[in-house]
């Protein structure tokens, strides 16, 4: 009776459609989950669980998606690289995802190639990334996106001189280049320039030589989170906007989960992005609307939250296509040119030639709507691509 038993369970399963038969697709987070900027990371993961839990029903049949998710400490290309040989070799990880930091995206790069991993970028911002491996494919944004443009904002609207004062590495780098030749190429004229040390900066005498060469903006980009909130504070408590001195940068400085902490100096900074949690598209009003419900009705999502929430629709997209049999060529194929007209950012689309994101920028002013500090949209340029590539002919 018993060989009977085997003997039939053995001809039903053979018997089963292919469909029936239970998949996990493995994904590797590799996220910032302690150290400095562990909020950052937080932001970003809580965007993950967001959309998991809003959409883990929407999985074909039988498929199941597991996250397993890392901690690279921070700005620490060594570990982020031990951890995705683990999850290669180990795990068995289908699909990469995450990266807060650009040294641990590119330490990634080389083992995504060599395995034939697609990693999906969910915010670091250095325009080259996308081009040291076929297999990645961005959904974040770059620098470039943000501060070239406003460079050309800025040389248009009354600054005629600006001073640069960004972080020492790859985004702070990618934005006092951008910003410098779109605010030079339309007239400006840049005042100066200094790069602040990532690990443990002191705000005080980067601003302080920036305020005694007198432009008529800083121009400054630091990592969103707490190191944003230093910044804005020292500039209010060394004067330079009673000086007349403007403060303007990508949205990074004016972050939305950190503008209440900042106080009244933040009012009148003028910031391009991809995101303010204070638009009112009616995608982004659900999508605040069903954030606050998830993690308290004072917490506003910053666009690392975003990014985590896109990055996980495009892994979706990429498992529900291939009904959970991931092949890793046919993975970054449907990320070539996938869209999403519904993304709380705005409408979105991965360029097929550099798989790099394709978004909006807005224009944004901190102002007080209902007594809150908001980054209000003044101004749309509608799907902006990296003008990095597009000026170097990068793919």
């Amino acid at each position: 009776m018993r060989l009977w038993r085997l003997a039939a369970a053995i001809a039903l399963a053979a018997a089963a459609p292919a469909g029936a038969i239970a998949q996990t697709v493995k994904v590797g987070i590799i996220n910032t989950s302690s150290g400095p900027m562990a909020g950052v990371g937080e932001q970003l993961d809580r965007g993950i669980r967001l959309y998991m839990k809003e959409h883990e029903k929407d999985l074909p049949a039988g498929v199941k998606l597991e996250l397993i998710r890392r901690d690279d400490t921070g700005p620490n290309p060594e570990v982020a690289k031990r951890l995705a040989q683990e999850l290669i070799t180990r795990d068995h990880v289908q699909l990469l995802a995450g990266a807060i930091f650009t040294p641990n995206a590119l330490a990634v790069a080389p083992l995504a190639t060599e395995a034939k991993v697609p990693f999906i970028i969910m915010n670091a911002g250095t325009a080259m990334i996308t081009t040291k491996s076929p297999y990645i494919a961005r959904v974040s944004f770059t620098l470039w996106q943000s501060s070239y443009p406003l460079g050309a904002w800025a040389a248009k609207h009354g600054i005629k001189t600006a001073y640069s004062v960004v972080s020492d590495y790859g985004p702070g780098i990618d934005a006092e280049q951008a910003f410098t030749k779109g605010f030079t190429d339309n007239g400006g004229q840049m005042a100066g320039s200094v790069r602040i040390p990532v690990a443990n900066p002191d705000f005080v005498p980067f601003l302080q030589r920036a305020k005694d060469a007198k432009p008529d903006a800083v121009f400054s980009f630091v990592p969103a989170g707490k190191e944003a909130t230093a910044l804005m504070k020292t500039f209010g408590d060394l004067g330079l906007g009673q000086a007349g001195i403007k403060l303007i940068g990508p949205g990074d400085i004016t972050t939305d989960e950190e503008l209440q902490n900042m106080g009244d100096v933040a009012l009148g900074v003028v910031t391009m992005f991809h995101y303010s949690a204070a638009a009112t598209r009616p995608a982004n009003l659900v999508f605040v609307k069903a954030y606050k419900a998830e993690y308290g009705p004072t917490q506003e999502p910053s666009f690392e939250v975003v990014g985590g929430y896109d990055g996980m629709a495009a892994i979706f997209h990429v498992i529900e296509e291939q009904k959970g049999k991931i092949d890793p060529d046919q993975t970054m194929a449907l990320l070539k040119g996938w869209k999403d007209d519904n993304s709380p950012r705005g409408p979105i689309y991965i360029d097929p030639e550099t798989r790099d994101i394709v978004q909006n920028e807005y224009l944004r002013r901190v102002e007080k709507v209902n007594g809150q500090l908001a980054n209000v949209e003044i101004e749309t340029l509608p799907m902006v691509k990296d003008p990095w590539k597009e000026l170097n002919h990068q793919k």
